[in-house]
């Protein structure tokens, strides 16, 4: 069965629900969230106990659908916490299973997602793809130097939104990606600022650690006083890591994370609102300029992106800072349903090859 016939599938497991839809020629024709019983999942405990689970509830919402595992060409599930690797769409293989199995570098749900494409795709011997996952890793060497020998700096960003949206941007202005300088700004709860050089991520803020401060997380803080307040008493490790990527930003200042309930106060005359949101702006701003740096300048394009960027006044304000480096584009919201979906795509007409994950390894 050809690619334009036939249903792609993508599934994307959250913590307590796992997303899926159906695509054909590009086009969402079907998507649902399932929802997850907490009791059930807590009875199972580790994330790759929950596999049978979930896999029974994806199959059974086919069903209901009317949708037969033989109308579909291939499987696209979410990547998860892998070792670091080029950007790409990768085959799932035994390797890359054994390797999310085992949760070396960390219980996430999205670890499911490629046993779950996997489990799928070999019922009916259509292929199964992972598409960029966080561990995407195309620094250059240089930009692993933190400036302290213990702690290298990581490339854990957006990669799935960036990359995805990267390619629209080269498709829209009719250049091949692979000939464009950009920096991408992915804005949501968390910030990714990255420069692409020939397709490239050669460099990226993580998100928990530095950079902007975001609606939930700190960003970049002052070490000095950092280091006083995590030995003052105060507070445990795990409430210290909670309150810098969960309760700082917004929540902290403002004790929302939602934009649109900031922008609200404002109009309405908070001044303290206005303040923060503009210095959200400001650091974003100062990040992007940092990143245009790594490109020497030589920036074609700055596309923001993420759910932040619906926000007309954040990036009005971010644009006039940063509108001198290059031509602003804006392609708001994130839908990783559809990057999956296009990467997966983009394999099964040509345009690229697929990734084996155990040859790229770092």
């Amino acid at each position: 069965m050809s690619v334009t016939d036939g249903y792609i599938l993508t599934i994307n497991p959250g913590s307590t629900s796992t997303k899926v839809a159906l695509f054909k020629n590009n086009k969402n024709i079907l998507q649902k969230n399932l929802s997850h019983s907490t009791e059930e999942l807590d009875k199972l405990g580790r994330i790759a106990n929950q596999y049978e689970y979930r896999l029974e509830i994806v199959l059974d919402w086919l069903r209901e659908e009317g949708i037969e595992l033989t109308s579909l060409v291939a499987v696209a599930g979410r990547g998860g916490l892998l070792a670091p690797i080029p950007s790409g769409t990768y085959s799932v293989t035994q390797v890359m299973i054994d390797d999310l199995k085992s949760a070396a570098r960390g219980e996430h749900a999205s670890n499911l997602g490629a046993m779950l494409a996997r489990g799928i795709a070999d019922r009916t011997g259509i292929p199964a793809y992972i598409v960029d996952p966080v561990a995407v890793d195309e620094f250059d060497d240089i930009a692993r130097i933190s400036g302290f020998p213990e702690i290298p700096r990581r490339t854990l960003g957006h990669a799935l939104n960036i990359k995805a949206v990267a390619y629209r941007v080269a498709k829209e202005e009719g250049e091949p990606l692979e000939q464009l300088k950009m920096v991408m700004v992915h804005l949501g709860g968390g910030i990714s600022v990255a420069p692409l050089d020939g397709g490239r991520i050669i460099d990226v803020n993580c998100a928990n650690d530095h950079g902007p401060f975001s609606p939930e997380r700190a960003g970049g803080v002052p070490t000095g006083a950092l280091v006083k307040l995590a030995f003052s008493g105060k507070y445990t490790l795990d409430q210290l890591k909670k309150k810098l990527v969960g309760k700082a930003g917004l929540v902290g200042y403002l004790g929302t994370n939602d934009a649109r309930e900031v922008e609200k106060r404002i109009d309405q005359g908070d001044e303290k609102a206005e303040l923060i949101f503009r210095a959200m702006a400001y650091q974003i701003a100062k990040e992007i300029g940092a990143m245009s740096t790594v490109l020497k300048g030589k920036v074609d394009f700055i596309v923001l992106t993420g759910g932040l960027s619906h926000s007309k006044r954040l990036v009005a304000m971010i644009t006039d800072m940063i509108g001198f480096i290059a031509p602003v584009r804006v392609h708001p919201g994130e839908d990783e349903m559809q990057a999956l979906e296009e990467g997966v795509y983009r394999v099964l007409t040509g345009e690229q090859k697929a990734r084996i994950y155990e040859e790229e390894v770092k």
